[in-house]
């Protein structure tokens, strides 16, 4: 075996350092600038990606801001036109209510006055009725006819409450 022969191991070993060499070289000169430029320019890329991250959260904050802003006084304009068409509606109902109570307080007037000219007209019909019954009842308790003033001035004094 060839490997075994120690009689080749110097030019083996020439060989080896040339190669090693050659290698190393090629590698630091072409392959790890290249390898180191292109993680170079993958870092800045990521690093301005964060940045541009960064400045859309930023922006994303300052946009959701104003849109609470922006909701918060939207609530509070639909809450003051909620308190104002209350407030129109209360004062609609208690101006119709008092407008209302106007027209049956009028109804009640009138209804009043009517009962009480019906009571009155009741009234002289029970006077009369009570005219016309007393004055029967003295025709058959005395048996003749009674003087119709005098009865009508009994009767008068029974109603008006004088004895």
């Amino acid at each position: 075996m060839p490997q075994l022969d120690f009689a080749t191991y110097p030019p083996q070993l020439v060989w080896l350092a040339i190669t090693f060499t050659v290698m190393f070289i090629v590698m630091w000169k072409v392959a790890v600038p290249k390898i180191s430029d292109a993680l170079e320019a993958r870092q800045m890329r990521l690093e301005e990606n964060l940045k541009k991250a960064e400045d859309l959260k930023r922006e994303a904050e300052a946009t959701l801001a104003a849109y609470e802003n922006a909701l918060a006084e939207a609530r509070s304009e639909a809450h003051n036109q909620i308190q104002k068409i209350q407030s129109d509606l209360q004062e609609a109902a208690a101006k119709e209510e008092a407008e209302l109570s106007a027209k049956l307080d009028a109804k009640l007037a009138e209804s009043e006055k009517a009962i009480a000219a019906e009571v009155e007209k009741a009234m002289e019909s029970v006077r009369d009725v009570a005219v016309d019954i007393a004055g029967a009842a003295v025709e058959r308790l005395i048996g003749g006819t009674q003087d119709t003033a005098a009865v009508e001035k009994a009767v008068d004094a029974t109603l008006n409450g004088k004895s």
